[in-house]
């Protein structure tokens, strides 16, 4: 008896047990996954020409099974974009899948060229994993973007434009409203526009230089809206070209020995070659690119304003030792070590002599600085910057407001300097410029002040 009684619990326990894995196979039969997560990011308020999305898309259950792309205006349809996956079986509770993924793409008239103004609509579709009896519908997203295809207004405002290889210059110009960015590009450097002091709403000057290696003229106006439209307008009257001495340097192990470990000991970033010579290069190649790249970094927070008004000066009584850009090649007991350009004005005076500020301005730098020893960077405004290298002593801090004059320092050989003199660097938004123009009051009211006007206040 109390055997038929237990074998009637075990055959009721068995039969739950089925029909609890029927209801469970059965959900899983018509069950699917959850929709799959979708974000989409533009990387502008608008799609212009050559527009980027961004789309990311996550299903971590089962996995991805595809994603399309698509831009939608009106009734015409662009696949932008389309990617298939193998998600995990219906019962599989381990193994591969891709549980989500970031897909780029251009949108614009540069990629779909019956694009127009307007609206349109960039559409994603995921796919989702189906079971034995159902294909569940795809999760949709879609993001709305104005289209805009016609780039900001540019008019030039100023003339005699007259731009000298490693000089400096102005234009004066107009933009539209539209536009969210404008300036200078000279050949890969950047320049930007700045509001003209005193003037209306959308006029706009450039502070802009000429590389010193550039030999054939690449430099425009730019004006680029919110969509990635572009404007351009040339507007130089003349192009200057310039000659540059060259120099050998004959290094002795007596002079690598004297900089090298100390240039080495003031920058923990260099890798230590183990001798003079690799460490040398080290110092000459990786270390002054290092440097020229921090310049470009000072510069983006230099004050949007002018600083001066007065002429620059040199350095009292200096005499040149070298001057800028002339092409050095160094040799090293008979062979070629390596070539560099110099991008400074390096004069002597006297043992330790006073260095003045070239003129009014705020300190941006003034410590070791890489090839250059102990160093003064002042910022003038508007990405105008000089640097005073190899200095044996440092008379002021960050921060600190100079004046013209001012004696911030005194020469010395620290760095990579094989006597005691003053290096000299004038720089334009971290490209160094030849500083003979800002030393000449001349220059300086006949291309700069004339056309700028009340906006500098400029007294020679």
């Amino acid at each position: 008896m109390k055997n038929d009684k237990g074998l009637a619990v075990i055959s009721l326990l068995a039969v739950l047990l089925c029909a609890a894995a029927l209801i469970a196979l059965g959900v899983g039969v018509f069950r699917a996954g959850p929709p799959p997560e979708i974000r989409i990011v533009a990387g502008a308020p608008a799609i212009g020409k050559r527009t980027g999305i961004k789309v990311q898309v996550s299903e971590p259950r089962r996995g991805l099974s595809s994603i399309r792309m698509e831009l939608v205006q009106g009734d015409r349809t662009q696949k932008l974009q389309e990617k298939s996956y193998r998600p995990r079986g219906q019962f599989q509770f381990w193994g591969p899948r891709t549980e989500q993924d970031t897909i780029t793409c251009d949108a614009g008239r540069a990629v779909i060229p019956w694009l127009t103004e307007g609206n349109a609509v960039i559409r994603v579709t995921a796919g989702r994993a189906g079971t034995w009896l159902r294909s569940p519908d795809p999760a949709i997203r879609e993001l709305g973007l104005p289209v805009r295809l016609t780039p900001p207004s540019l008019q030039v405002r100023s003339s005699r434009t007259y731009a000298t290889q490693s000089g400096c210059e102005v234009v004066i110009y107009q933009v539209g409203e539209s536009a969210v960015r404008d300036g200078v590009r000279s050949g890969a450097w950047w320049f930007p526009g700045y509001p003209l002091p005193g003037g209306g709403k959308q006029d706009r000057f450039a502070l802009f230089a000429v590389p010193y290696d550039m030999i054939q003229p690449d430099i425009r106006l730019v004006a680029v809206d919110g969509a990635g439209n572009e404007a351009e307008a040339r507007f130089l009257d003349m192009f200057i070209r310039k000659s540059f001495r060259s120099d050998t340097i004959q290094l002795t192990a007596a002079f690598l020995e004297k900089v090298v470990p100390e240039i080495v000991s003031h920058s923990p970033e260099l890798k230590d070659r183990g001798n003079l010579v690799d460490n040398f290069l080290e110092i000459n190649t990786v270390l002054r690119k290092e440097n020229a790249g921090d310049l470009r970094k000072m510069a983006l927070g230099s004050q949007p304003r002018f600083l001066w008004h007065r002429p620059f000066l040199m350095m009292p009584n200096g005499k040149v030792m070298a001057g800028f850009a002339d092409h050095r090649e160094y040799r090293y007991e008979g062979r070629d070590l390596d070539r560099q350009d110099h991008l400074g004005f390096d004069l002597a005076v006297t043992r330790r002599s006073p260095v003045p500020a070239a003129n009014d301005g705020i300190v941006v730098c003034a410590r070791y600085f890489g090839i250059y020893g102990n160093t003064v960077v002042i910022d003038h405004g508007y990405g105008l910057m000089s640097l005073y290298g190899h200095l044996s002593a440092i008379d002021v801090k960050d921060g600190q407001q100079v004046k013209r004059g001012d004696v911030i320092g005194a020469t010395g050989e620290t760095g990579l300097a094989g006597g005691d003199h003053l290096h000299f660097t004038t720089l334009l938004q971290g490209l160094p410029v030849n500083p003979v123009e800002w030393w000449d009051a001349h220059w300086i009211e006949d291309r700069l002040a004339s056309k700028l006007g009340t906006a500098l206040p400029f007294e020679p």
